[in-house]
């Protein structure tokens, strides 16, 4: 225990797994906690004269699967092995902690995702540790302005959404490292292209970040805090202090590190080391970067400490600058269903499922990549899809590539286990399987002419050398674990194959001394066997005992037989023994090189396994371009976004294709703005979020569902779509509606996409009328972005006569009697009705209750129209109200305020004319 308590002193802000035969231990807090997360019995054991302390403990063998439940849980877990085999002696076991597993730097195939990214984040604030107060170090965000090294000016302060902040990010399990600049308003959408496990943040900004509003970046569950160092190989006890909080709403850990790991000069000299330059040069990094070097340095930092090997291999930064790529906000990924559903259990529902043919694993991951981080330069977007268009016109080459593709395992993190000398001999396997495909791939590609594939093969390292590595050496059905023996394949070493020679000759002997006993003691039912504490065994059942003869040995006694040995049995026995130690010795020493050669060729690894995975990504979105008819969007520089017969690409996949109506959305200078109509369930929101769906995937380089297509590039894409409250920031339905609103109003541009659903239906009716109404006249007025603004308000298709770049769009239905038929066709023109009650009828409504809301709307429309009528209270209420009792409608009239707002010495004649139309119509 005192051993135990010194492990976990310079782990606490871990659970310690401490290795005591064939379980992992916990002991104390750790027992307590982990039993109640793993659902594991608490015990306890006698400690002298601490008395007694709870353990709790899970098999070794079982240890991947409680280590997947435990990060998926977010926390952080150190194993502690025993360093040398228990023998007889009382001498203590020596201990030490081999590995620290975090959410963000897991390596084990078994806890991860194959086809998603596991990255793990740092955040670089400008904090001035000794008064909180700010400093406006490198750049400064989106509008990419650099702030000077020094005190913050006036306007800066620990709440200024425009305070900069540097990301960096790595998935340790992959390599890839990128950075990027942020500012604190948009922090949660820069971090969300790389959706992180694990969030680093120095001590001194964590206060700054929970008063920004991220509400991820709170203390979280963990109370204990830690002291001592995290690493992987244990610290001292002063060493940095490293508390992790528990995992958010979004399954974020964050993890505080110490304030001096985020200096400049350390990080700075951390990634010179990592890396091995004398400059950050020729990363990219510019003056006035050092909030991304702060970032990037003390994440490296973070992960050497945490993963040694692995971090030998990290991938050079790449620095990404603000307007490289379009920022999907949090509310445009879960409005568009872009990778997850919008509802959990809907199961492909998703953009991401329509899109993904890809045939590995590191494809799936970079198609991800690409969808959550839309390109927003024409002629990369162009090049994307000349690359796709050349594989959608030749299929059987496409045919060619993605057959090899589908043999090639997971090279990312294959190298990557390689390279940190956690290799299994079927890691091993796998490579030489995967380096195999990767001639044929060459061949396959070598007639392919487009910029972006010839870019892909010309120089691809096809890895023949290690592929003729593996295949000398490791045997074709190499075991899961080095200690099952049998991974080193015969030939490839002289004395391996002799002392397999030996061994086998000696089982072939002890098989055959089964039949010579039984000839020379006359006994038919004796036999040879084996197990693990008595070896090799002559077996003779009781009655046969008197017929025994002297030379056999007695070993066991048995209820119905008895085990015997002879000397030839035992040298035989000595032989096999001995043979099978030194194979094991040799093999694992055998395997060890072998993998220490590999490592050598890991980076090689790495930039082959960059193409194949654009290769994938290509030839997968050629293959869903060709099979779901997809067209070659036209990308411009210019305003429009012009559809022509547009689909759902994801709602078309779970129909019948004939069922679904195609439709024509077209937005330009001259009608930027669609107000569109229609009733409930007619398919106004599958029309919204269509348009913004075509323009991701146009922008990530794929077809679209589109006869045809002409869009401009946009710099963001934003949603306003359903109803939601967060009640843990205290915020009702109608507070996240303005919410999200007022972040669309600011952070719009002329160059953006607006997708408007239902603004101010929180409130009363008025209220809602008068935000959406001045809403789409800022946009009009003031934004400038292409915007479809859906809404059950029948009042803002008067937008369409007053703003000169305001259209008005319905989506068709037919009445007949009582019951109506959706067309699901977009037409020109405003509803003027919401058809709800027959949607009521629908929903199975009864049919005294549709009655009476027949009634009341009647009564409703009546007094809205005439103003002088209420709604009776009961069936029988009289019609009017009492003289001194208002209706709800008994309310200034609108056209007053349009009035009052009008400048008639400001106007012209025709504008005038237009304006007295207009009242005309509001006031009837």
């Amino acid at each position: 225990m005192r051993q135990w308590r010194e492990i976990k002193s310079k782990h606490r802000d871990a659970l310690v797994f401490f290795r005591v035969g064939d379980f992992y231990e916990m002991f104390g807090d750790d027992a307590e906690e982990g039993s109640r997360l793993l659902g594991l019995t608490l015990t306890s054991r006698n400690n002298g004269a601490a008395g007694r302390v709870p353990l709790a403990g899970v098999p070794v063998k079982a240890l991947d699967e409680y280590l997947a439940r435990l990060v998926k849980l977010g926390r952080r877990v150190a194993i502690c092995e025993q360093m040398e085999e228990a023998t007889s002696s009382k001498k203590i076991v020596p201990r030490k902690v081999v590995e620290t597993v975090t959410p963000g730097t897991v390596l084990s195939g078994q806890l991860l995702e194959a086809r998603r990214n596991n990255y793990v984040a740092a955040l670089a604030v400008a904090v001035a540790p000794a008064t909180g107060a700010t400093r406006a170090t490198g750049p400064a965000g989106p509008t990419g302005a650099a702030g000077p090294t020094g005190a913050a000016g006036a306007g800066d302060s620990p709440g200024d959404p425009s305070l900069p902040v540097g990301v960096a990010a790595v998935d340790v399990s992959t390599g890839e490292t990128t950075v990027v600049a942020a500012v604190l308003g948009e922090l949660e959408e820069a971090l969300a292209r790389f959706e992180p496990r694990e969030v680093l943040v120095s001590e001194s900004s964590q206060a700054l970040l929970s008063s920004a509003g991220h509400g991820w970046a709170a203390s979280g569950d963990d109370s204990r805090g830690a002291t001592g160092a995290a690493g992987a190989a244990g610290g001292s006890a002063g060493g940095p202090r490293a508390a992790t909080g528990g995992p958010s709403a979004a399954g974020v850990v964050f993890t505080v590190r110490p304030d001096w790991t985020f200096e400049e000069e350390t990080a700075r000299d951390e990634l010179v080391r990592r890396y091995r330059v004398q400059s950050l040069d020729g990363f990219g990094f510019e003056p006035g970067d050092g909030l991304l070097i702060r970032a990037a340095g003390a994440l490296v930092a973070y992960v050497t400490e945490i993963r040694p090997g692995a971090s030998d291999h990290l991938l050079a930064p790449r620095v990404l600058r603000p307007g490289s790529f379009m920022t999907l906000d949090s509310m445009t990924r879960r409005n568009l269903e872009l990778v997850e559903p919008l509802r959990p259990g809907e199961g492909d529902a998703s953009l991401l499922s329509v899109l993904d043919a890809t045939r590995t694993p590191m494809g799936a991951r970079l198609l991800r990549s690409w969808l959550l981080a839309p390109l927003v330069d024409a002629d990369a977007i162009r090049r994307r899809q000349g690359g796709v268009a050349e594989l959608v016109d030749d299929s059987a080459t496409r045919a060619s590539l993605r057959a090899a593709l589908a043999r090639v395992r997971d090279l990312d993190r294959l190298a990557t286990r390689i390279g940190a000398g956690r290799g299994s001999p079927r890691d091993v396997l796998a490579l030489g399987v995967s380096a195999r495909e990767i001639p044929g791939l060459a061949e396959a590609g070598q007639e392919l002419g487009s910029p972006a594939l010839r870019s892909l093969f010309d120089g691809l390292d096809a890895l023949e050398d290690v592929e003729a590595l593996v295949a000398e050496a490791i045997s074709e059905d190499a075991p899961a674990t080095l200690a099952e023996g049998g991974v080193i394949r015969e030939g490839f070493n002289r004395e391996l194959d002799e002392l397999r020679e030996v061994r086998d000759g000696a089982q072939e002997f002890i098989a055959g001394l089964q039949t010579r006993e039984r000839e020379n003691t006359g006994i038919a039912s004796l036999r040879v066997g084996f197990n693990k504490p008595f070896g090799y065994y002559l077996e003779v059942t009781k009655p046969n005992l008197p017929r025994v003869p002297q030379h056999f040995i007695r070993k066991q006694t048995l209820t119905g037989a008895e085990r015997f040995f002879t000397p030839e049995l035992k040298e035989w026995e000595e032989k096999v023994f001995g043979a099978e130690e030194r194979i094991a010795q040799v093999e694992e020493s055998l395997f060890r090189r072998l993998r220490q050669e590999l490592v050598g060729a890991v980076p090689r690894m790495q930039r082959t396994s960059r193409r194949l995975a654009e290769l994938d990504v290509t030839a997968a979105l050629a293959e869903v371009a060709e099979a779901q008819g997809y067209a070659r969007p036209e990308i411009s520089t210019g305003f429009a976004f012009d559809a022509t017969a547009g689909r759902h690409p994801v709602v078309e996949t779970m129909m019948p294709r004939e069922d679904f109506i195609p439709n024509d959305l077209l937005l330009d200078e001259e009608g930027r703005i669609a107000i569109l109509t229609g009733p409930n369930m007619a398919g106004k929101s599958t029309v919204l979020r269509q348009a913004g769906l075509l323009q991701i995937m146009a922008q990530m380089g794929s077809y679209v569902p589109a006869e045809r297509a002409r869009l401009a590039v946009c710099d963001r894409v934003f949603t306003r779509v359903g109803a939601s409250d967060s009640l843990a920031r205290g915020q009702s339905t109608f507070m996240v509606e303005m919410n999200e609103t007022a972040s669309i109003i600011h952070g719009a541009t002329e160059r953006s996409l607006v997708l408007l659903d239902e603004i101010g239906r929180g409130t009363s009716t008025y209220d809602g009328v008068s935000i959406a109404w001045a809403v789409t006249e800022h946009i009009h007025e003031r934004v400038g972005a292409k915007t479809v603004f859906a809404t059950h308000y029948h009042e803002l298709t008067q937008l369409g006569d007053l703003l000169p770049c305001v259209k008005n769009l319905n989506v068709a239905v037919r009445e007949s009697g009582d019951d109506i038929v959706f067309l699901r066709r977009l037409e020109e023109g405003g509803a003027d009705r919401s058809y709800g009650i027959q949607v009521a009828r629908l929903a199975g409504f009864p049919p005294e209750l549709l009655a009476r809301a027949r009634g009341l709307l009647a009564e409703l429309e009546g007094t809205h129209s005439s103003g002088g009528k209420g709604l009776g209270r009961g069936r029988d209420a009289p019609k009017t109200p009492a003289d001194d009792q208002i209706t709800l409608f008994d309310v200034e009239h609108p056209v007053l305020d349009r009035l009052r707002s009008l400048d008639p010495d400001r106007m012209t004649p025709l504008e005038a004319l237009a304006a007295l139309h207009a009242l005309r119509e509001m006031a009837e």
